[in-house]
């Protein structure tokens, strides 16, 4: 993510975030996760500019939870974002259909989470995505000169 910055590319975390809708744990819980989050990267340079979350348990009614690309046009609409030039990574499938249903230029899937299993069980539908190791080949694949 460092290197991401250093080439002054903006960054976003969007997370869906059921334990919430579920009671396993609070929105203040979650705030203080990323408070900590932020605090470890912070020493790296790194910061996201946005947070996005859906708090939202699956089935309930939600704004943004992805495979939702609410989230990614707020922060096109919030920050003059081009989703045309810019690039979602993710370990999920929903992660990916959240930046195809966006409309942006690329999306990434890292083998890391639950990527390895997505690249097995949807392998025809990556068709039009990176898969990369972990964050950083997906660094180094968007940072590639064209």
């Amino acid at each position: 993510m460092r290197r991401l910055r250093d080439a002054h590319w903006t960054l976003f975390l969007v997370t869906n975030q059921s334990g919430i809708g579920r009671g396993f744990f609070t929105v203040a819980d979650l705030h203080r996760v990323h408070a900590r989050l932020l605090e470890l990267l912070a020493p790296d340079g790194v910061w996201f500019d946005q947070i996005y979350f859906a708090p939202e348990a699956p089935g309930q009614p939600s704004h943004g939870r992805k495979p939702s690309p609410q989230f990614l046009f707020d922060a096109r609409d919030e920050f003059g974002l081009d989703l045309a030039a810019s690039v979602m990574v993710g370990d999920k499938l929903i992660d990916l259909e959240c930046g195809w249903n966006a409309g942006v230029g690329q999306t990434v899937l890292v083998r890391t989470g639950y990527g390895a299993e997505v690249e097995r069980s949807e392998a025809t539908r990556l068709r039009n995505a990176w898969v990369v190791p972990d964050l950083p080949a997906a660094a180094d694949r968007i940072l590639e000169p064209e």
